[in-house]
């Protein structure tokens, strides 16, 4: 089949490259003409494990291309994917559908034969209707279809997710595309995945509905973290007790500093404006928001506390600084308010991460960064570690112990087991564990 993807971004990138690895034709419309010209030299603009292999191989077998021309890319298209941003509005947290609009309206001048019209970006409930307005105000001629088919993939695993969906949620009371949609998705006949077809409003319901569940899975376990620290209790003991219980599962049961990156907090805040918008508060969502708001600066008081709450003069080491490994996403990062807050207290502050340094210049300042762990931790009187990187979980303690100024680690992410660190001379703090005395 022939297929449109309008935006080049993270979802419209993976997207494209999978649909053009299961032998469909895809061309990537976006409208930066720098990120156009850098994707057909082969430069990826975003960190994401294989994505630049994939694309390179399709490429090459003349399955997927890019261009800045929505009107040749929309022409013949059998389904024209949108796939722009939808960030939180500035000042009140709705989410901004101006990109999606616009991409509507070009869409829509561009239409001829019937063509399968499909929101893939993250979307209120009724965005489609919009959508589908937009197109009819302004080709009343045009012959097509609206679909939402939000996407489900994890930053750092996304052309996993993308070949071996959990579901394909497709939103749609046209026959014509529910048939052209399935054929879209023949390829993952072989890998089983579910489709679940639906109306339009209830797809795009799903998308947010499944975010906001993670986060409050998220949320839940950080308090009882806290709650395991004052009573003295393991929190990582109580999540297996609890995860292994089928009704509540173990994924997203890690306590740790809170949850970031480009979609829990945007669609967090989203669901709550759509509720508030239609008289149907949602309190567990908006309680999971306050809660995680308020962890992330509640990390430096935990480094605070491993020298009895003063951090002035102190050098704080901090390991990781993307939202999650496998990214150089700083979006929502807990990293950022962490070292903000650390700053603020008076201590200075060191980082390194393994990809996403460039990207945390951008919105960091005032940070000396290094060049791998072992210079970050040299001369530091705390080791933070923010971000589970795989390249963090076995260093050398014995030589960052000599190196440090005081020997003092805080494990935000529960990688190490503290014996082993206090073995090694380390004062340990972990999350959700039971708390040693200050240093």
């Amino acid at each position: 089949m022939r297929i449109t993807m309008v935006g080049a971004g993270y979802v419209g990138l993976v997207s494209g490259a999978c649909f053009a690895d299961f032998g469909h034709h895809v061309v990537c419309i976006d409208n930066d003409v720098t990120k156009v010209k850098a994707l057909n030299r082969g430069e990826i603009p975003i960190y994401e494990p294989g994505l630049a292999e994939l694309v390179a191989s399709n490429v090459k077998q003349r399955r997927l291309s890019f261009s800045g021309d929505m009107a040749a890319g929309v022409r013949g298209a059998d389904v024209v994917f949108i796939a722009v941003g939808t960030p939180s509005r500035r000042g009140d947290g709705h989410a901004d559908l101006s990109y999606v609009y616009a991409a509507a309206r070009e869409v829509a001048a561009a239409l001829s034969d019937f063509t399968v019209v499909v929101t893939k970006s993250t979307v209120p409930v009724g965005t489609g209707d919009e959508v589908e307005r937009i197109i009819r105000e302004q080709n009343p001629d045009a012959k097509f279809a609206v679909v939402s088919n939000p996407e489900f993939l994890r930053e750092g695993a996304a052309i996993r997710d993308f070949k071996h969906p959990d579901r394909i949620v497709i939103g749609t009371d046209d026959v014509a595309a529910r048939e052209i949609m399935a054929q879209v998705y023949r390829p993952l006949y072989l890998n089983a995945a579910p489709i679940v077809y639906t109306d339009r409003r209830t797809a795009e319901l799903i998308k947010y509905a499944a975010n906001s569940f993670l986060a409050t899975k998220v949320a839940f376990i950080n308090e009882i973290a806290d709650l395991a620290e004052k009573v003295g209790a393991n929190v990582q003991e109580v999540a297996r007790g609890i995860g292994l219980d089928n009704r509540i599962g173990a994924k997203f049961l890690h306590a740790g500093p809170g949850y970031g990156g480009s979609c829990f907090p945007k669609d967090t805040l989203a669901l709550i404006k759509t509720g508030q918008d239609n008289e149907a508060p949602l309190r567990i969502i908006e309680t999971v928001v306050a809660v995680n708001d308020q962890r992330k600066r509640a990390m430096a008081r935990k480094v605070a506390n491993a020298f009895g709450g003063n951090l002035r003069g102190k050098s704080v080491a901090v390991l990781g600084m993307t939202f999650k490994p496998n990214t150089d996403d700083m979006r929502d990062a807990p990293s950022i308010p962490l070292i903000t807050a650390l700053q603020d207290m008076g201590a200075t502050v060191r980082a390194f991460d393994p990809v996403g340094m460039e990207q945390a210049k951008k919105v960091l300042e005032d940070v000396t960064f290094c060049s791998d762990a072992y210079e970050c931790a040299k001369g530091a009187h705390a080791l933070v570690i923010v971000t589970e990187w795989e390249q963090f979980r076995a260093l050398d303690l014995k030589e960052m112990a000599v190196t440090m100024a005081t020997p003092v680690i805080v494990d935000l992410r529960n990688i190490y087991s503290p014996d082993e660190v206090s073995r090694n001379g380390f004062l340990y703090c972990g999350v959700g564990r039971p708390q040693p005395m200050a240093y």
